[in-house]
């Protein structure tokens, strides 16, 4: 996965939590919940790319460990 992605990601999260913070301090509860959807949305996407990542890398160690 391409690192413009991975920052995306912990961007969209990082909007959620600030998006939460704001939304509690000024009793916002619509805010306070379109944060944890941000987040939620944000973490669940990069904990995807972290699979792919690993069953990438994983695939790849098989392959070598088949060669030699």
């Amino acid at each position: 996965m391409s690192i413009g992605k991975k920052i995306t990601n912990k961007a969209e999260a990082a909007k959620g939590t600030a998006k939460t913070v704001v939304g509690r301090a000024t009793g916002n509860n619509r805010l306070k919940t379109e944060g944890r959807a941000d987040r939620v949305a944000g973490n669940t996407k990069q904990a995807a790319t972290q699979m792919k990542d690993g069953s990438a890398h994983l695939a790849l160690s098989h392959f070598l460990q088949r060669i030699r």
